[in-house]
């Protein structure tokens, strides 16, 4: 199952438990992955390279760096898919989403998931979104 030979997966989460697990399932999706433990790291990654995809924590070293890193990921690539991971539904009860016009004018990011996701979830959100930036 290697249909995203040739590309690139940036992964930006301080849980290095996460970042393992995720580099593995994109590992066995094809992708070369990239990986970042904090909002500074994955900034200077994005100078150096553009990846295909990119998939972020919400709250690492700030409450909001996901957003942060998101925002400027779409401007300077502005065609790499972004996913924000989080677990701030299960922390704090707040429910964020990426669904509403409103909701995507502030979070800059094409799709929003809870952590604690099946395998099969992402795989197919991260097939939807490469399928609809080729096609």
């Amino acid at each position: 199952m290697e249909q995203f030979k040739n590309m690139t997966a940036l992964i930006a989460d301080d849980d290095v438990d996460m970042t393992t697990q995720l580099s593995l399932q994109l590992q066995k999706m094809g992708f070369k992955v990239l990986i970042a433990e904090s909002q500074k790291e994955t900034e200077e990654i994005m100078e150096a390279t553009k990846p295909d995809i990119a998939i972020f924590d919400l709250m690492m070293d700030n409450k909001d760096s996901g957003f942060i890193l998101s925002y400027k990921m779409k401007k300077k690539y502005p065609d790499v898919p972004v996913i924000i991971l989080s677990a701030v539904t299960s922390d704090t009860g707040m429910m964020f989403g990426v669904n509403t016009d409103e909701e995507k004018a502030w979070i800059k990011a094409d799709c929003y998931l809870e952590k604690g996701l099946r395998t099969e979830q992402l795989e197919k959100e991260i097939f939807q979104l490469l399928n609809k930036e080729h096609n």
